[in-house]
């Protein structure tokens, strides 16, 4: 059988076990923390998330990830029913509850809410939004770099599902995961709607090629924060960095690739399709960005 890990894979934490949730007001043992089975996001996949993760006592980038949070809100006329100061001020109280000082990870959710009927048209949405934050105790546990198969399922044009909302509705995003798997992969390399390498099921995706570094356009894909910071930093120290379009047969001859999301910060990778990506183990450009970044949240957070 062969062996597989995912990017999100975490040490084991008998914490939380006992975590509190935040929701709707309420700060609850993860027992109780339910919503209804008409709840929106529950029956259609009917809302929007961000992740943060908490770093020396402070969320990293707090205030873009709540801008993310609020646009996409926006976008599908949801109206969260918080200010930005409130839902911060949310966060920090679930993080006092559980004791948390760094190395912590939050999924904020809000979904347009309790249907009064099952059906699609957001007007059977009338009691106002559900609002939940999770947050455990989250280690990354990455074992080896990952390995990245390509799968049929694309990141397609805003006027279908706009690939930079962080919505609910992954479905996409999973069966892709699905197929990798079953390619013996750990995570699916998607394409865009022109055949040209765009992203993955969960992270954005990057390759270093004679000394530069490349990633997608970012017309197809999510609006990552890390991969914003990860351009930010290269060219803030003279490593050129492109957004670009590019085949996989350029892919396929990198040097060297990684990954990059909240979580994961950047995460080698060994190997896609099957073809070994430089000599299979992480490069100095991946060591060198995960430097700088450790750096800025260090600037960032204390």
């Amino acid at each position: 059988m062969i062996d597989q890990q995912t990017t999100h894979a975490a040490q084991e934490d008998a914490r939380n076990e006992q975590i509190l949730i935040w929701l709707n007001g309420r700060i609850v043992p993860k027992a109780e923390a339910l919503v209804s089975v008409y709840d929106s996001g529950f029956m259609l996949g009917d809302g929007v998330w961000e992740g943060l993760r908490l770093y020396n006592g402070t969320w990293a980038f707090a205030a873009e990830h709540l801008d993310r949070l609020f646009e996409a809100a926006r976008a599908i006329d949801l109206d969260i029913g918080m200010t930005r100061s409130e839902v911060l001020q949310a966060i920090t109280e679930t993080q006092q509850a559980n004791g948390m000082t760094t190395d912590a990870h939050a999924r904020l959710m809000v979904t347009r809410g309790i249907k009064t009927r099952p059906f699609q048209h957001p007007s059977l949405s009338q009691q106002g939004p559900t609002v939940t934050i999770i947050m455990e105790h989250s280690q990354p546990k990455i074992a080896r770099p990952i390995r990245l198969a390509t799968v049929p399922h694309i990141r397609g044009l805003p006027m279908t599902q706009d690939p930079k909302l962080n919505s609910h509705s992954k479905l996409n995003c999973i069966l892709a995961c699905i197929a990798a798997e079953k390619a013996g992969a750990d995570e699916a390399l998607m394409l865009d709607i022109h055949g040209f390498v765009n992203t993955t099921n969960a992270c954005n995706f990057f390759i270093v090629r004679k000394g530069a570094v490349w990633t997608s356009t970012g017309d197809y894909c999510m609006n990552g924060i890390t991969r914003q910071k990860v351009i930010d930093l290269y060219r803030a120290n003279a490593i050129p960095v492109f957004e670009k379009n590019f085949s996989l047969v350029e892919a396929y001859g990198a040097d060297e690739a990684f990954l990059t999301g909240t979580f994961g910060a950047q995460t080698p990778v060994s190997e896609i399709d099957g073809r070994q990506i430089g000599d299979g183990a992480q490069g100095p450009f991946t060591t060198r960005i995960q430097d700088l970044y450790k750096a800025l949240i260090q600037r960032e957070t204390t």
